[in-house]
């Protein structure tokens, strides 16, 4: 079996094989594993391409950390689920208490105890998750975040200091054009699930490739796999019907090479993807061809400022109030020191969404950033960074609009599958979709291959 893409669904799919007693090959095209969630060697440090935040209902990624000897521990750090703004910033400070309550009384305690909203503000909050639960999290027709809001009249105060946040975090999609079926399928999984700990947050305290990547990488190694960095599939073609040839070249294998397989999954970028598909000799991909050519990119960017390894938050991360106008464009900072001691000094700002603003210089990015910490925390020096640095990522996630259509896994050929965070499911491009992407494709293609 060949899984080609080492990112988290390629990874998910390898584990999930070589688990069934299959011998893998895991064949990526880039140097570090973890696709558009890795590590990146910078100038400056060692650092990642995006700052990621889990929440508790990410059972499938927890699950194959488990199963792939991830201290989870170690790995995450647990943090009961909150929505917390810098104090001089009017904005809220919403957060689960550490009691040992129910769910969802734990929910409902915080949203009495926090501060910064309104009578009227927790009223809606109340009414919108009390409706959303009588209507079993369902809709009967998509339509956008902003609509579904309005629809239950959430007070505005509400939607830009809680709602609109956990959008952007959610589907890396503005509200006014995000689906609202999608996003009710992410509340329904983790503030309205019936388990206490599937509203935590988990913040990553390992570098993304560390994570998840690499463990599946030795675990499909140790299984007898072959895991094959710097190798790019050019081209892939039938045999018969009964096996895969595929076309790698790179300088891990040595130039060009072509070797055979009974079963493929398919774990690059829906853009790549659709590549290899369409050049499919004898067979017609037109279909799932169109699908995957019809998402539209959306770009995260992360910039990251270091100071004195003295410099500390109170807290791992705080929401950050955006705006455009003010040149505020943070949405969420986090504290890396206090995730990895060997990054004390280090913040990371995240934008989601980030198409427009990724396109200035980095140089006034960053300085904006920096001083939209300082005047939020009222710390003067965090408007002088040491040294700064934005990564952004192009092709972070895709749009999640209303009523996307999103191919399956089975491609309709025997033996070739298609794994992503694109692929048809309930939840919006995240590491979780992606891995629960990966299971589901390796499953097909087990089945595929007893029969």
């Amino acid at each position: 079996m060949a899984v080609i893409g080492a990112g988290w669904a390629g990874c998910a799919a390898a584990v999930e094989l070589a688990r069934a007693g299959h011998k893998v090959t895991l064949l990526e095209a880039a140097r570090t594993l973890g696709g558009r969630a890795r590590r990146v060697e910078t100038d400056r440090a060692r650092l990642d391409n995006g700052q990621h935040i889990l929440l508790g209902a990410y059972s499938e990624s927890l699950r194959l950390m488990q199963l792939t000897s991830v201290d989870r521990e170690q790995a995450l750090l647990t943090l009961p689920l909150q929505m917390r703004y810098p104090a001089n910033t009017n904005g809220m400070d919403f957060v689960a208490p550490s009691l040992p309550l129910p769910a969802p009384l734990h929910l409902l305690a915080a949203l009495i105890k926090a501060k910064g909203l309104l009578r009227e503000d927790k009223l809606s909050l109340a009414r919108f998750a009390t409706a959303a639960r009588w209507m079993g999290w369902t809709l009967h027709a998509d339509c956008s975040v902003s609509e579904l809001l309005q629809r239950f009249d959430q007070t505005e105060r509400l939607i830009r200091l809680m709602w609109r946040p956990l959008c952007l975090a959610a589907l890396n999609t503005p509200p006014e054009r995000a689906s609202a079926q999608i996003f009710l399928n992410v509340l329904r999984d983790s503030l309205g699930a019936r388990r206490r700990r599937a509203s935590d947050m988990l913040l990553p305290r390992a570098d993304l490739s560390r994570l998840l990547p690499e463990a599946a990488a030795a675990y499909v190694e140790a299984r007898g796999g072959a895991v094959r960095s710097g190798a790019k599939v050019q081209g892939i073609r039938s045999i018969e019907g009964r096996l895969w040839q595929l076309d790698i070249s790179g300088a891990a294998v040595g130039g060009t090479w072509s070797t055979y397989f009974s079963g493929v999954v398919i774990a690059t970028g829906a853009a790549q993807a659709a590549a290899l598909l369409h050049e499919l000799p004898g067979h017609d991909t037109s279909h799932v061809c169109s699908q995957l050519t019809a998402f539209e990119p959306e770009a995260i960017t992360t910039i990251y400022l270091q100071y004195d390894a003295s410099v500390r938050l109170d807290l791992p991360f705080y929401a950050l109030r955006d705006d455009p106008f003010k040149h505020h464009y943070g949405q969420f900072v986090f504290d890396r020191g206090q995730l990895d001691a060997a990054q004390a000094g280090l913040l990371a700002v995240v934008i989601s969404a980030a198409g427009t603003v990724a396109a200035q210089p980095q140089e006034l990015l960053a300085e904006a950033v920096a001083v939209q910490l300082a005047a939020d925390f009222l710390r003067p020096e965090l408007g002088r960074p040491a040294w700064f640095k934005v990564i952004t990522e192009k092709r972070a996630t895709y749009a999640c609009s209303p009523g996307l259509v999103r191919p399956g896994n089975a491609t309709g050929l025997p033996g070739l599958m298609l794994a992503g965070d694109y692929t048809a499911g309930d939840y919006p491009a995240t590491l979780e979709a992606a891995v629960r992407s990966g299971v589901a494709a390796a499953a097909l293609l087990q089945r595929g291959a007893a029969q």
